[in-house]
């Protein structure tokens, strides 16, 4: 019998607990009765149109997502804006909505840990450990097993991560030596200035704002600062479907699921 919905937050709260949420994020149930059977879940960055038509078209009964769709407070889901859509597409469908968010990215196999096992690095450990378990956390930081340069370094994420308009941005010196790394899966400029990033020699982030990176890469001219290797958000997250689906797999045996490989990195372009 397939299992209830309420069974399978319960799975995805075990995998992910709320209790390693931020504060200010909003994962967990959004849509969905939690007393309705889910025989296939399939999972996505991001709630959007499109990944929900394709959980419809899937015949799933959840889109467990990494984003939260009602991140921040709305005061309406009428159906002419995007958000309310969603939500009505998803109960018209009959498809459940889960966010697995912070509480993702914190795990021993989160978003930057998969982004740094997928990169090689060795003595990974958590820029910002958790409370109680230094081996949870937000970002990583380790060490390439061979130095390597920064244009080499880009080339090799670019190689990782699905292609998008935006690519892969720099700021360094392309032939600088590059061996200490420390990444942050999603938008990472916060911790610029930790201490793990300051003494890396590069920073590997999404969604870099000028003026954060404009003052590390000055301060990094004056005194001691990494490059920064600036990486599409949905990118670098997608990686970590495939992990979430194999632990959701072996949790959820008689269960189908599938992954989205449809792009929801909102960039259709560049030019330069």
């Amino acid at each position: 019998m397939p299992p209830t919905l309420a069974r399978v937050t319960d799975v995805a709260h075990s995998l992910w607990p709320l209790g390693g949420a931020e504060g200010w994020d909003a994962p967990g149930l959004i849509v969905g009765d939690p007393a309705a059977e889910v025989r296939a879940i399939h999972l996505a960055v991001d709630a959007v149109l499109d990944t929900v038509d394709e959980a419809i078209d899937v015949d799933a009964q959840l889109l467990l997502v990494h984003h939260p769709l009602l991140l921040r407070g709305v005061t309406s889901v009428a159906e002419d804006g995007y958000k309310g859509a969603v939500v009505a597409r998803l109960i018209r469908g009959g498809v459940a909505l889960i966010a697995a968010h912070t509480n993702a990215d914190i795990v021993a196999d989160g978003t930057s840990a998969v982004l740094a096992e997928r990169l090689g690095l060795t003595e990974s450990r958590p820029i910002v450990q958790s409370a109680g378990d230094a081996s949870l956390g937000l970002g990583r930081v380790g060490y390439l097993a061979q130095p390597t340069t920064l244009g080499d370094l880009a080339r090799r994420l670019a190689d990782v991560l699905p292609a998008t308009a935006q690519g892969i941005r720099g700021a360094g010196e392309f032939s600088a030596p590059v061996r200490r790394i420390a990444l942050c899966a999603g938008a990472g400029d916060s911790l610029l200035t930790h201490p793990d990033v300051a003494s890396a020699d590069v920073y590997i982030t999404s969604d870099l704002r000028h003026h954060p990176a404009s003052e590390a890469r000055e301060n990094a001219r004056i005194a001691q600062g990494p490059a920064l290797l600036d990486i599409s958000h949905w990118a670098a997250e997608w990686l970590w479907l495939d992990v979430a689906a194999d632990a959701l797999r072996a949790a959820l045996p008689e269960v189908t699921v599938t992954v989205s490989e449809l792009r929801t990195d909102p960039w259709d372009f560049a030019l330069v």
